[in-house]
């Protein structure tokens, strides 16, 4: 009953509209299927740590430092800016039409963009800090439910975003076009930057 619910509230968390969506949304209409998985293995990374971190108390340390949380603050609000800058550059100067047999680009750049998202979010930290403790059975050993917990939020995420790369690739004919691939980098990278902004501005 517990692990039902737990899923049932995973997958509407994922479904929120948020950086993570933004970030792989784009990079799946950017360089293809493949980026987009590759985001989403860091988002995940970032989600998994951040559940091992709640499972073992280290996430109440960074919501008990203001400090630290500030920094995390205003690094994620800078990632988040800077990723945001970078989309909106890419769809003013357009991007030219990818010759055959040129190499698809490599997986390391959207994975760690997935990754430093998520990291330097500390929203997530105390998201996982409240969230997953509510999904402990009576009884049970804490750290060990919190992990398990951790591994099926990913593993939801995981179906999630995957379905939404799928969707994103089978509409690619007409979201690849130039003029629709340029405003929907618009938006992502106006949706990045406000976020940018928002995570500056707002308090805990």
């Amino acid at each position: 009953m517990y692990l039902l619910a737990f899923i049932g509230a995973c997958a509407l968390v994922a479904m929120v509209p948020g950086a993570s969506t933004a970030i792989i949304m784009s990079q799946t209409l950017r360089a293809g299927r493949g980026s987009g998985l590759a985001a989403t293995l860091g988002n995940e990374t970032g989600i998994l740590l951040w559940g091992l971190a709640a499972a073992f108390g280290l996430s109440a340390l960074l919501v008990a430092s203001q400090v630290a949380y500030d920094i995390m603050r205003v690094t994620g609000a800078v990632l988040l800016v800077v990723m945001g800058a970078q989309a909106l550059w890419q769809a003013r100067k357009g991007a030219p039409p990818a010759p055959e047999g040129q190499v698809v680009p490599g997986w390391r750049a959207p994975y760690l963009a997935g990754v430093g998202t998520c990291l330097a979010n500390p929203k997530a930290a105390v998201f996982a800090m409240s969230f997953l403790p509510q999904f402990v059975p009576p009884g049970q050993n804490v750290p060990l439910t919190l992990v398990t917990l951790a591994v099926v939020w990913v593993l939801v995420d995981l179906l999630w975003y995957g379905l939404l790369i799928w969707a994103v690739d089978r509409a690619k004919a007409w979201l690849g076009r130039p003029a629709v691939k340029r405003r929907l980098e618009q938006i992502s990278g106006l949706v990045l930057v406000g976020l940018g902004v928002r995570m500056v501005v707002e308090s805990r």
